[in-house]
């Protein structure tokens, strides 16, 4: 090619067809059939418009830009490398039909349903904002007709979408009703396969669809995902809780109609295959085959899912409302299911019950029986037709159908049009993990034991649990579990829930840094930066309980923690301990030995100490030696109780014991010698008790206990 003489054709235009009109004058009746559409410009420099408080911006215009239409049909048309969003149906339009096209290799959204916000009452467009729920608007449904409504894409092939943008779906709806997607595959999507922004207004219907291969390039998200949140809705949950609670209509204000997702298949290997995020309320869920990331509820109102099948995976109820009128039945489930701060004992939805648990582990059904949850239902093998082929009905006898569920097709997901389905992918079938599959599961390790700071248990995030507080996996984060209203940790101003991801500076992903950490700082003023209704915040702590950690090479040489010279107390231990006797660990002696050693194997060891007499504690110390180079570091828990006669070992009896902190010494260097110390601030004392228990766990990966030498305890005068 002679690139002197060659003419160079560049694409400048976003909108190659256009309908301008209105809802007094509209555009009717035109149909465009059998278009070859190729190289509109490019938007994603202009994609700045919100979507409500979706974490979704948007460029307002398409390769197909309708505005102010009235039955038209777009049928038969080929979309290809457009830059930006294909199809874009803006504002006022009713009756489009959008059919038998494909649509693929686009730089945005394939096809978006985006209505007017001035439509929308009381509506709000930062995810932080916040409605005053006592002044809203509580006129239920929109202000005006200015939004889609009663419009399909049918029979449809959607594929390589969001090849320049990142926020695209295969079918974007925001601020409409009543909008079909039928008989429509869509795969190979940066972000969503169809995503419904908000609540407003519901009545969609989304049947016999085939969705997978999604958020390819992006995170916290589902080949379905949907927001609801609308004019109810507070990222503090508890004031929109008591305000539903005054009025339980609330929600459905602007959710309207129920939205039905049915007779479709999904998978997604980078979050859930269907994903109800904030707020998304008034859906109805049934006859799926989800194939990998399972069925998620988070917050929101009167959803309902029955009948559908899950494989490898399970039901994620994430962070519910009280009195939700949730419902999940007669599915058929592959593992335990996966709660995140839920349910509660004030959070427990409507009926979940009768499921089929497919899993190895029979107790897994059983995870949230306090919680009143699937006391009906049965575990066992639901007898697959064909599963490696794809044809997960169930065979006659099979347990399945004695808790209501029923077959159905398989044969129906996504694109029928016989030239588009020659072409159109279909996803790959897994292989069944009967329970094994655990990967996204929050359950927390029961070896690690239970680990708290002043007072507040924690909780190192796993899985899909950092979607649950709004952040990225990359940035971490230790939640805030449980926070008594008598503990240190509610004095200082924090609470349940928060997410603690930096101390002064430093970043802490998880327990182990923030132990190092402050034990770094020791007795210093800390500034704590956490993620607190999803938002950032920071909290000073002054006067706060602290740890001091010291090493030495010989047992005299500590300045900071001297080992007590006086013997006092009485040591004992919860299970057999080998090498030395327990009355070493109160003697005033260090000796370079196992000393009063757990077994290896032994994951919840514990020590205790019997004071004599209630007394008022400063510090709580302990000393190891570096047994064979490894057996100094120490990982404990220290609970203290006041009662007169012994109180046993169950330490999450609350009634008996209070947690006073933890202390994780890991990647802290150490001599041959260790000390550690929890320590009251200067005047101040941990309480009053008399019982002094430290729960420990092992140190190497072959659960070797650390090799401690001595137990300490301080007074006031």
């Amino acid at each position: 090619m002679d690139l002197a003489g060659a003419v160079v054709e560049v694409v400048r235009l976003a909108h190659l067809v256009e309908f301008q009109g209105s809802q007094q004058s509209p555009v009717q009746f035109i149909t465009l059939r059998g278009f070859v559409v190729r190289h509109a410009a490019r938007t994603f420099m202009d994609t700045r418009e919100p979507l409500l408080r979706s974490d979704w911006a948007i460029y307002r215009g398409g390769a197909f830009m309708l505005t102010g239409t009235e039955d038209v049909r777009i049928l038969d048309c080929e979309f290809d490398q457009v830059g930006g969003n294909t199809i874009f149906v803006n504002n006022y339009n009713r009756r489009t039909l959008i059919k038998g096209c494909h649509i693929h290799d686009v730089g945005a959204s394939g096809v978006c349903f985006v209505g007017d916000p001035g439509a929308v009452r009381d509506p709000l467009f930062e995810y932080g904002e916040k409605n005053d729920l006592s002044a809203i608007d509580r006129t239920p449904g929109p202000k005006t007709n200015n939004y889609p409504a009663e419009s399909s894409v049918e029979d449809c092939l959607i594929h390589g979408v969001g090849r320049v943008e990142r926020q695209p779906a295969g079918v974007q709806i925001a601020m409409a009703m009543e909008i079909t997607v039928r008989d429509t595959s869509i795969y190979d999507c940066a972000r969503a396969g169809i995503n419904i922004g908000d609540g407003c207004w519901g009545g969609h219907l989304i049947e016999r669809c085939d969705v997978f291969d999604t958020v390819l390039e992006t995170h916290d998200h589902g080949s379905f995902n949907s927001w609801g949140r609308d004019r109810y809705w507070s990222s503090d949950r508890s004031a929109s809780q008591v305000e539903v609670d005054a009025d339980p209509n609330l929600p459905f204000l602007d959710a309207m109609k129920t939205t039905v997702i049915r007779d479709s298949r999904w998978r997604c290997d980078h979050g859930w295959d269907i994903d109800l995020d904030d707020g998304s309320s008034n859906y109805e869920i049934y006859n799926n085959l989800l194939l990998s990331g399972g069925l998620k509820f988070r917050e929101g109102f009167r959803r309902k899912a029955w009948n559908n099948i899950m494989v490898n995976n399970s039901f994620h109820p994430h962070v519910w409302y009280a009195n939700s009128g949730d419902e999940f039945y007669s599915n058929i489930v592959m593992s335990d299911v996966k709660g995140i701060r839920a349910p509660t004992n004030a959070a427990t939805g409507k009926n979940i019950d009768k499921n089929l648990f497919f899993v190895a582990d029979p107790k897994q059904k059983d995870k949230y029986a306090e919680q009143g949850w699937d006391g009906n239902s049965v575990v066992g093998d639901p007898l697959f037709l064909d599963p490696a082929g794809g044809d997960f009905r169930v065979q006659d006898g099979s347990p399945a159908l004695d808790i209501g569920f029923e077959n159905f097709p398989m044969d129906q997901f996504g694109v029928k049009k016989p030239s588009l389905k020659a072409v159109a992918k279909t996803p790959v079938i897994p292989a069944l993990e009967t329970g094994s599959k655990d990967a996204t599961s929050p359950a927390r390790s029961k070896a690690a034991g239970d680990v708290f700071w002043l007072g507040a248990k924690l909780h190192n995030l796993q899985g899909e649990e950092f979607s649950a507080y709004g952040t990225r996996k990359e940035d971490g984060g230790i939640a805030l579990i449980e926070v008594p209203e008598a503990s240190e940790a509610t004095r200082c101003g924090l609470k349940e829930n928060d997410l603690m991801q930096a101390i002064n500076g430093h970043q802490v992903t998880n327990c182990s840094q923030l132990f190092a950490v402050l034990a770094d700082l020791g007795p210093e003023a800390l500034a704590v930066t956490l993620v607190r209704q999803q938002q950032v915040t920071k909290v000073a702590l002054s006067s706060t309980s602290y740890v001091v950690v010291e090493a030495s090479d010989t047992a005299d040489g500590f300045a900071k923690l001297p080992v007590p010279a006086a013997r006092f107390g009485k040591a004992t231990a919860n299970q057999s301990t080998a090498n030395q006797p327990l009355n070493v660990l109160a003697d005033g002696r260090l000796v370079q030995d196992y000393g009063p050693v757990f077994r290896n194997g032994v994951r919840n060891g514990a020590y205790k100490l019997d004071l004599g007499e209630t007394r008022c504690v400063t510090a709580v110390s302990s000393w190891s030696f570096n047994q064979n180079g490894k057996r100094g570091v120490q990982k404990l828990t220290i609970y203290a109780g006041k009662s007169d006669a012994d109180p046993g070992w169950d330490v999450s009896d609350r009634d008996r014991f209070t947690p006073l902190g933890s202390i994780d010494t890991t990647g802290i260097s150490i001599d041959a010698f260790q000390g550690v110390s929890l320590r009251a601030p200067a005047g101040k004392f941990l309480g009053e008790f008399r019982w002094i228990i430290w729960s420990v766990t092992p140190v190497t990966g072959l659960d070797e206990n650390t090799a401690f030498q001595e137990l300490g305890v301080e007074f006031a005068e």
